[in-house]
């Protein structure tokens, strides 16, 4: 069984370890709302929506209620409205899993985790995006980035860190957000979050703000995935608080916006079943994101 339903099922750990994780909603200036492109809502669950640069391409992942496949997709603003999502040309075969895509933030590479090299197991990929817009040949990033365990939700940096949620060994314990920094001699080094963000529960899908001050973490500290909030203090993390979005069902795929007042994620919507949804993290946010499609 892949990972995520896993993730999303009830806590497994101790009691006492999901129940000290618990925090405090956020204050928000208006509950979660609905955002997604008429195009791209089905019946399925759409989830992990990213940004290219210049905001004209979209990519997510699709995946049936029960999360048991899931697939990347992609639409461009074509007459003032997004286009119908298809399969970019770097797909892997149809049995594979792909999921969690990311752009660079110059935008020359798009990351994203697959199982084609390895059914079940979920690794770090990247694809080279071409100056005129054709893709390169997908390559599967090396150890320690990559490991015998699930990554998932890989997040470059302007540094050339990247983010990245694993079931690896050697964190707080459950699954945790890692960072890989590149070594001057082409290697990476790679280490868990500190305490708060990483705990004895799981945390498995993160996002960092463009300067480096804002986290969100999608983490399961009790009956679901929820999404916890965290500023820098100096070198230090401190807890927000929790979304306050919806308590039955959980919410994945964080991003947020370049001024981290505002974030996108999928939450389950009825009969639709997973939506991306948007909320201001803060008020004064920037009524331009998540761009629009203009002729």
């Amino acid at each position: 069984m892949p990972l995520r339903p896993l993730l999303f099922a009830l806590c497994l750990l101790p009691a006492v370890a999901c129940a000290a994780a618990a925090a405090r909603d956020l204050d928000l200036p208006a509950p979660p709302l609905r955002w997604t492109p008429p195009a791209l809502a089905s019946d399925q669950y759409e989830s992990s929506p990213v940004f290219s640069p210049d905001g004209g391409e979209l990519f997510f992942f699709r995946a049936p209620p029960a999360f048991d496949r899931y697939r990347l997709l992609y639409s461009h603003c074509r007459g003032g409205q997004r286009d119908a999502p298809r399969e970019p040309a770097f797909a892997g075969p149809a049995s594979a899993l792909e999921t969690d895509p990311a752009y660079s933030p110059d935008g020359a590479w798009l990351y994203y985790a697959s199982d084609r090299a390895s059914a079940g197991d979920l690794d770090i990929w990247r694809v080279r995006r071409h100056a005129d817009g054709g893709w390169g040949e997908p390559e599967r990033l090396p150890l320690p980035v990559n490991s015998a365990q699930t990554e998932l939700l890989p997040r470059p940096q302007a540094d050339g860190s990247l983010l990245f949620g694993s079931a690896r060994d050697g964190g707080a314990g459950g699954r945790d957000v890692y960072r890989a920094t590149p070594r001057a001699d082409g290697g990476w080094a790679v280490a868990a979050l500190p305490a708060p963000v990483n705990t004895p529960a799981d945390e498995y899908e993160a996002d960092l703000s463009a300067d480096g001050r804002v986290l969100v973490v999608v983490a399961n500290r009790g009956t679901r995935s929820h999404l916890y909030v965290y500023d820098r203090h100096g070198e230090a993390w401190r807890e927000r608080g929790r979304v306050p979005a919806r308590d039955d069902v959980f919410q994945v795929g964080p991003l947020l916006s370049p001024d981290a007042k505002r974030l996108l994620f999928a939450q389950a919507d009825g009969e639709r079943s997973g939506e991306f949804f948007l909320v201001e993290l803060e008020a004064g946010a920037d009524a331009r994101w998540p761009p629009a499609c203009v002729d």
